[in-house]
Protein backbone atom coordinates (compact mmCIF):
# COMPACT_ATOMS: atom_id res chain seq x y z
CA UNK A 1 0.00 0.00 0.00
CA UNK A 2 1.27 3.46 -0.85
CA UNK A 3 -0.07 6.82 0.26
CA UNK A 4 1.19 9.86 -1.63
CA UNK A 5 1.04 13.20 0.15
CA UNK A 6 1.86 16.54 -1.38
CA UNK A 7 2.84 19.46 0.74
CA UNK A 8 3.60 23.15 0.48
CA UNK A 9 5.49 25.49 2.79
CA UNK A 10 6.24 22.91 5.46
CA UNK A 11 8.22 24.62 8.21
CA UNK A 12 11.52 22.89 8.80
CA UNK A 13 12.61 24.58 12.00
CA UNK A 14 11.46 24.26 15.58
CA UNK A 15 11.11 27.08 18.07
CA UNK A 16 10.75 24.75 21.04
CA UNK A 17 13.32 22.61 22.77
CA UNK A 18 12.61 18.97 23.54
CA UNK A 19 10.32 16.63 21.66
CA UNK A 20 6.61 16.65 20.92
CA UNK A 21 6.67 12.87 21.15
CA UNK A 22 6.98 12.77 24.89
CA UNK A 23 4.90 14.07 27.80
CA UNK A 24 4.97 17.83 28.18
CA UNK A 25 7.14 19.25 30.98
CA UNK A 26 5.22 20.92 33.77
CA UNK A 27 5.81 24.40 32.34
CA UNK A 28 5.69 23.39 28.70
CA UNK A 29 8.56 22.99 26.27
CA UNK A 30 11.12 25.82 26.53
CA UNK A 31 10.87 28.48 23.83
CA UNK A 32 14.26 28.81 22.11
CA UNK A 33 13.32 31.09 19.24
CA UNK A 34 14.04 34.46 20.86
CA UNK A 35 16.80 36.60 19.44
CA UNK A 36 18.87 36.16 22.59
CA UNK A 37 18.46 32.40 22.79
CA UNK A 38 19.05 31.83 19.10
CA UNK A 39 22.41 33.57 19.30
CA UNK A 40 23.77 31.46 22.14
CA UNK A 41 26.59 29.09 21.30
CA UNK A 42 27.50 25.84 22.98
CA UNK A 43 30.98 24.78 24.00
CA UNK A 44 31.79 23.78 20.43
CA UNK A 45 30.85 27.13 18.94
CA UNK A 46 27.60 25.83 17.44
CA UNK A 47 24.13 27.35 17.69
CA UNK A 48 22.08 24.54 19.28
CA UNK A 49 18.86 26.55 19.45
CA UNK A 50 18.55 26.94 15.70
CA UNK A 51 16.80 23.60 15.39
CA UNK A 52 16.30 22.05 11.96
CA UNK A 53 13.53 19.50 11.49
CA UNK A 54 13.18 16.86 8.81
CA UNK A 55 10.54 14.26 8.04
CA UNK A 56 11.12 11.30 10.35
CA UNK A 57 9.46 7.99 11.04
CA UNK A 58 7.62 9.63 13.95
CA UNK A 59 6.40 12.36 11.59
CA UNK A 60 5.00 9.73 9.25
CA UNK A 61 3.31 7.84 12.08
CA UNK A 62 1.80 11.09 13.31
CA UNK A 63 0.40 11.76 9.84
CA UNK A 64 -1.09 8.28 9.53
CA UNK A 65 -2.79 8.62 12.90
CA UNK A 66 -4.08 12.03 11.90
CA UNK A 67 -5.48 10.62 8.66
CA UNK A 68 -7.52 8.00 10.52
CA UNK A 69 -8.89 10.63 12.90
CA UNK A 70 -6.63 10.03 15.88
CA UNK A 71 -5.58 13.49 17.06
CA UNK A 72 -3.79 12.45 20.21
CA UNK A 73 -0.08 12.95 20.53
CA UNK A 74 1.85 10.08 19.06
CA UNK A 75 3.20 8.80 22.38
CA UNK A 76 -0.35 8.75 23.74
CA UNK A 77 -1.59 6.72 20.78
CA UNK A 78 1.32 4.32 21.04
CA UNK A 79 0.60 3.71 24.69
CA UNK A 80 -3.00 2.79 23.93
CA UNK A 81 -3.70 -0.99 23.81
CA UNK A 82 -6.00 -0.43 20.80
CA UNK A 83 -3.35 1.43 18.81
CA UNK A 84 -4.16 0.68 15.18
CA UNK A 85 -0.53 0.44 14.06
CA UNK A 86 0.52 -1.76 16.97
CA UNK A 87 3.07 -4.22 15.60
CA UNK A 88 2.93 -2.64 12.14
CA UNK A 89 5.32 0.29 12.46
CA UNK A 90 8.32 -1.74 11.31
CA UNK A 91 6.49 -2.37 8.02
CA UNK A 92 6.11 1.32 7.28
CA UNK A 93 8.74 3.30 5.37
CA UNK A 94 8.72 6.59 3.53
CA UNK A 95 10.37 8.57 0.77
CA UNK A 96 10.46 12.33 1.16
CA UNK A 97 11.03 13.92 -2.23
CA UNK A 98 11.61 17.48 -1.22
CA UNK A 99 11.66 19.98 -4.02
CA UNK A 100 15.10 21.28 -3.16
CA UNK A 101 15.06 23.66 -6.08
CA UNK A 102 12.12 25.58 -4.68
CA UNK A 103 12.53 26.00 -0.92
CA UNK A 104 11.00 29.13 0.49
CA UNK A 105 13.78 30.22 2.77
CA UNK A 106 14.16 33.93 2.14
CA UNK A 107 11.13 34.84 4.18
CA UNK A 108 11.56 36.20 7.68
CA UNK A 109 8.69 35.26 9.97
CA UNK A 110 7.75 37.09 13.14
CA UNK A 111 7.09 34.69 15.97
CA UNK A 112 5.25 35.36 19.18
CA UNK A 113 7.23 34.99 22.38
CA UNK A 114 5.01 33.01 24.74
CA UNK A 115 7.48 32.97 27.61
CA UNK A 116 6.22 36.23 29.09
CA UNK A 117 9.68 37.79 29.04
CA UNK A 118 9.98 41.51 29.48
CA UNK A 119 12.11 44.02 27.65
CA UNK A 120 15.37 44.71 29.45
CA UNK A 121 15.20 48.46 28.94
CA UNK A 122 11.56 49.38 28.42
CA UNK A 123 8.50 50.00 30.48
CA UNK A 124 4.94 50.94 29.64
CA UNK A 125 2.27 53.32 30.83
CA UNK A 126 2.24 56.78 32.36
CA UNK A 127 5.09 57.86 34.63
CA UNK A 128 4.09 58.58 38.22
CA UNK A 129 6.39 61.53 38.84
CA UNK A 130 4.63 62.41 42.10
CA UNK A 131 5.42 59.09 43.75
CA UNK A 132 5.87 59.52 47.53
CA UNK A 133 9.42 58.23 47.31
CA UNK A 134 10.45 61.57 45.74
CA UNK A 135 8.19 64.12 47.42
CA UNK A 136 8.12 62.95 51.05
CA UNK A 137 9.88 64.55 53.99
CA UNK A 138 12.54 61.85 53.91
CA UNK A 139 13.25 62.00 50.16
CA UNK A 140 16.23 64.38 50.17
CA UNK A 141 17.97 62.61 53.03
CA UNK A 142 17.30 59.22 51.52
CA UNK A 143 18.22 59.65 47.87
CA UNK A 144 20.78 62.31 48.75
CA UNK A 145 23.41 59.67 49.53
CA UNK A 146 23.72 59.17 45.79
CA UNK A 147 25.11 62.71 45.51
CA UNK A 148 27.81 62.25 48.15
CA UNK A 149 31.35 62.40 46.91
CA UNK A 150 33.20 59.12 47.24
CA UNK A 151 35.18 60.48 50.19
CA UNK A 152 31.95 61.55 51.87
CA UNK A 153 30.44 58.18 51.10
CA UNK A 154 33.23 56.36 52.95
CA UNK A 155 32.61 58.57 55.98
CA UNK A 156 28.88 57.94 55.74
CA UNK A 157 29.38 54.19 55.71
CA UNK A 158 31.81 54.09 58.61
CA UNK A 159 30.16 56.69 60.87
CA UNK A 160 26.52 56.20 61.78
CA UNK A 161 26.33 59.80 63.03
CA UNK A 162 27.57 61.25 59.74
CA UNK A 163 25.21 63.99 58.60
CA UNK A 164 25.17 65.72 55.25
CA UNK A 165 23.36 68.68 53.82
CA UNK A 166 22.35 68.15 50.25
CA UNK A 167 22.95 71.31 48.18
CA UNK A 168 19.76 73.13 47.22
CA UNK A 169 20.81 72.91 43.58
CA UNK A 170 20.16 69.16 43.69
CA UNK A 171 16.57 68.46 42.79
CA UNK A 172 15.32 65.10 43.99
CA UNK A 173 12.94 63.68 41.42
CA UNK A 174 12.36 60.44 39.59
CA UNK A 175 14.39 61.58 36.59
CA UNK A 176 17.27 63.02 38.60
CA UNK A 177 17.61 59.87 40.72
CA UNK A 178 17.55 57.73 37.59
CA UNK A 179 20.15 59.85 35.83
CA UNK A 180 22.37 59.88 38.90
CA UNK A 181 22.08 56.12 39.27
CA UNK A 182 23.08 55.56 35.66
CA UNK A 183 25.99 57.95 36.09
CA UNK A 184 27.25 56.10 39.15
CA UNK A 185 26.92 52.76 37.42
CA UNK A 186 28.11 53.53 33.92
CA UNK A 187 30.45 56.52 34.17
CA UNK A 188 32.33 56.15 37.42
CA UNK A 189 35.27 53.85 36.83
CA UNK A 190 36.25 50.92 39.04
CA UNK A 191 38.78 51.87 41.67
CA UNK A 192 41.90 50.14 42.88
CA UNK A 193 41.40 49.06 46.44
CA UNK A 194 43.53 51.01 48.89
CA UNK A 195 43.57 50.56 52.64
CA UNK A 196 40.65 52.92 53.21
CA UNK A 197 38.43 51.13 50.69
CA UNK A 198 39.33 47.72 52.09
CA UNK A 199 38.40 48.99 55.55
CA UNK A 200 35.00 50.21 54.31
CA UNK A 201 34.35 46.97 52.47
CA UNK A 202 35.22 44.92 55.54
CA UNK A 203 32.60 46.89 57.45
CA UNK A 204 30.07 46.30 54.69
CA UNK A 205 30.78 42.57 54.87
CA UNK A 206 29.61 42.61 58.46
CA UNK A 207 26.41 44.43 57.49
CA UNK A 208 25.69 42.47 54.30
CA UNK A 209 27.72 39.25 54.65
CA UNK A 210 26.24 37.65 51.54
CA UNK A 211 27.37 40.42 49.20
CA UNK A 212 30.66 40.60 47.33
CA UNK A 213 31.95 44.10 46.72
CA UNK A 214 35.47 43.63 45.33
CA UNK A 215 36.11 41.89 42.03
CA UNK A 216 39.57 41.37 40.54
CA UNK A 217 41.01 43.75 43.15
CA UNK A 218 38.74 46.52 41.88
CA UNK A 219 35.74 48.19 43.42
CA UNK A 220 32.90 49.64 41.41
CA UNK A 221 31.70 52.75 43.26
CA UNK A 222 28.03 51.87 42.59
CA UNK A 223 28.48 48.89 44.92
CA UNK A 224 28.99 51.12 47.93
CA UNK A 225 26.36 53.67 46.87
CA UNK A 226 23.82 50.85 46.69
CA UNK A 227 24.84 49.62 50.13
CA UNK A 228 24.58 53.19 51.41
CA UNK A 229 20.95 53.42 50.28
CA UNK A 230 20.03 50.35 52.31
CA UNK A 231 21.93 51.65 55.32
CA UNK A 232 20.27 55.04 55.01
CA UNK A 233 16.90 53.36 54.77
CA UNK A 234 17.45 51.73 58.16
CA UNK A 235 18.81 54.91 59.74
CA UNK A 236 15.87 57.02 58.55
CA UNK A 237 13.33 54.54 59.86
CA UNK A 238 14.08 56.02 63.27
CA UNK A 239 12.78 59.40 62.09
CA UNK A 240 10.31 58.76 59.28
CA UNK A 241 7.79 56.32 57.98
CA UNK A 242 9.79 54.76 55.13
CA UNK A 243 7.18 52.35 53.82
CA UNK A 244 6.84 54.29 50.56
CA UNK A 245 10.59 54.25 49.92
CA UNK A 246 10.89 50.57 49.15
CA UNK A 247 9.21 47.33 48.18
CA UNK A 248 8.57 44.51 50.59
CA UNK A 249 8.51 40.85 49.61
CA UNK A 250 7.95 38.67 52.62
CA UNK A 251 10.35 39.79 55.30
CA UNK A 252 12.77 41.33 52.80
CA UNK A 253 12.95 45.00 51.87
CA UNK A 254 14.16 46.27 48.52
CA UNK A 255 15.04 49.82 47.54
CA UNK A 256 13.44 50.61 44.21
CA UNK A 257 15.78 49.52 41.42
CA UNK A 258 18.63 48.64 43.74
CA UNK A 259 20.10 45.52 45.24
CA UNK A 260 22.52 45.75 48.13
CA UNK A 261 25.41 45.77 45.70
CA UNK A 262 24.26 47.65 42.63
CA UNK A 263 21.75 49.42 40.45
CA UNK A 264 19.58 46.93 38.55
CA UNK A 265 18.91 49.12 35.52
CA UNK A 266 16.32 51.44 34.08
CA UNK A 267 13.55 48.87 33.70
CA UNK A 268 13.85 47.51 37.23
CA UNK A 269 13.79 51.05 38.60
CA UNK A 270 11.02 52.47 36.41
CA UNK A 271 8.62 49.55 36.77
CA UNK A 272 7.83 50.89 40.25
CA UNK A 273 6.76 54.29 38.96
CA UNK A 274 4.69 53.61 35.85
CA UNK A 275 1.08 52.59 35.43
CA UNK A 276 1.77 49.71 33.04
CA UNK A 277 4.72 47.96 34.65
CA UNK A 278 7.37 46.19 32.65
CA UNK A 279 6.92 46.07 28.91
CA UNK A 280 6.43 42.48 27.72
CA UNK A 281 8.24 41.25 24.65
CA UNK A 282 5.60 40.56 22.01
CA UNK A 283 7.82 38.62 19.67
CA UNK A 284 10.78 38.78 17.37
CA UNK A 285 11.88 37.85 13.86
CA UNK A 286 13.09 34.28 13.52
CA UNK A 287 16.55 35.14 12.35
CA UNK A 288 19.95 33.84 13.34
CA UNK A 289 22.62 36.32 12.36
CA UNK A 290 25.84 34.37 12.55
CA UNK A 291 28.69 36.74 12.92
CA UNK A 292 31.79 36.73 10.79
CA UNK A 293 31.54 34.46 7.75
CA UNK A 294 28.60 32.14 8.35
CA UNK A 295 25.86 34.51 7.25
CA UNK A 296 22.22 34.69 8.23
CA UNK A 297 19.88 31.74 8.77
CA UNK A 298 16.12 32.12 8.41
CA UNK A 299 13.15 29.85 8.65
CA UNK A 300 13.19 27.16 5.97
CA UNK A 301 9.98 26.14 4.26
CA UNK A 302 9.87 23.13 2.00
CA UNK A 303 7.66 21.91 -0.84
CA UNK A 304 7.54 18.35 -2.06
CA UNK A 305 5.98 14.92 -2.09
CA UNK A 306 5.94 12.32 0.64
CA UNK A 307 5.38 8.69 -0.31
CA UNK A 308 4.44 6.39 2.55
CA UNK A 309 4.93 2.68 1.88
CA UNK A 310 2.94 0.33 4.11
CA UNK A 311 3.69 -3.37 3.87
CA UNK A 312 0.67 -4.92 5.57
CA UNK A 313 -1.88 -7.65 4.64
CA UNK A 314 -4.48 -6.70 2.05
CA UNK A 315 -7.41 -6.84 4.45
CA UNK A 316 -5.59 -4.58 6.88
CA UNK A 317 -4.72 -2.17 4.07
CA UNK A 318 -8.35 -2.08 2.99
CA UNK A 319 -9.38 -1.31 6.57
CA UNK A 320 -6.84 1.51 6.75
CA UNK A 321 -8.06 2.97 3.46
CA UNK A 322 -11.66 2.92 4.67
CA UNK A 323 -10.69 4.57 7.95
CA UNK A 324 -8.87 7.35 6.07
CA UNK A 325 -11.87 7.95 3.81
CA UNK A 326 -14.23 7.92 6.79
CA UNK A 327 -12.14 10.45 8.73
CA UNK A 328 -12.22 12.76 5.70
CA UNK A 329 -9.17 14.81 6.63
CA UNK A 330 -8.88 17.21 3.72
CA UNK A 331 -5.69 19.02 4.69
CA UNK A 332 -3.29 19.09 7.61
CA UNK A 333 0.04 20.40 8.79
CA UNK A 334 3.14 18.49 7.83
CA UNK A 335 5.51 18.85 10.75
CA UNK A 336 4.87 22.49 11.57
CA UNK A 337 2.51 24.73 9.61
CA UNK A 338 2.26 24.61 5.85
CA UNK A 339 -0.39 22.73 3.92
CA UNK A 340 -0.48 19.01 3.10
CA UNK A 341 -3.07 16.75 1.58
CA UNK A 342 -3.44 13.16 0.42
CA UNK A 343 -2.97 12.98 -3.33
CA UNK A 344 -3.26 9.26 -4.02
CA UNK A 345 -3.89 6.04 -2.10
CA UNK A 346 -2.88 2.90 -3.96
Amino acid sequence: MRITIKYEASWRNSFLDGSNNEPLPKNGRPFVGSMTTLGKRDGNGNYPNFIKREITHDTVMGILNRLIGDQRKLYQSRNCPNYFFLGLEDNISFDDQQNAGNPINTETVYIRNMEGNTDQNSFSGMIKGNHPAFISDYSREFWGVLWLSFEELKSFLTDSSFAFDLPSSVDISLSSVLERSLYLRDVMKPMTCDEAIINVVSIMKTVFPEEKYIEADKLKPIRLYAAALYIQLERLKKKYDMTTACNRRGTNTFVYGYSKRGFNGTRDFMKNFVTGGEKPIWGNPYKLDRRNTEGVSLLTKANGTLDIHIDIPENKAQQLKEMIEAAGVSSFYLGKKGLAYVDVIR
